[in-house]
């Protein structure tokens, strides 16, 4: 169910990050345009640096968030850490990285470091398969989130 939703932000022209936390908004219960601006460096890997996929990251913060408290105590760390890590070891079974140049390579998706993004266009959305790895990403949390709480 979240991973429709993500995917649904995703296709509306949010980037990768924005969709997984928007999709679990319900949640986190922020101000959208504070929700946006936040988020809105995080995507194509980190501002297009094609490093670790705003999707991941976009779990990351929501693992943070739903399972987080507010003390800095290294209980409540390890807490978070745990949660972060075992989602992103499911992403990473499924896909192999969780790299943004590596996921889009791995599709023969040329992924440009900087500059303008790509239109988001059908031929955008046929080429890439973001939208999936956004699906996959909200999914896994979903499952995660469902399993320990």
């Amino acid at each position: 169910m979240r991973g429709n939703i993500a995917e649904d932000f995703f296709k509306r022209g949010f980037n990768c990050s924005q969709a997984v936390v928007l999709a679990y908004n319900d949640y986190i219960q922020m101000e959208g345009v504070q929700l946006l601006k936040f988020t809105l460096p995080l995507g194509a890997g980190l501002g297009r640096l094609r490093l670790t996929c705003g999707a991941v990251v976009g779990m990351a913060i929501v693992c943070g968030y739903i399972v987080g408290k507010n003390d800095p105590s290294d209980e409540n760390k390890n807490k978070v850490y745990e949660a972060v890590r075992e989602v992103v070891h499911r992403f990473e079974e499924k896909y192999t990285t969780i790299t943004c140049k590596e996921l889009l390579e791995s599709k023969d998706v040329i992924a440009k470091i900087g500059g303008n993004p790509d239109p988001r266009t059908v031929e955008y959305y046929t080429a890439r398969p973001c939208a999936a790895f956004v699906h996959d990403a909200a999914e896994i949390l979903e499952e995660y989130l469902l399993d320990n709480n």
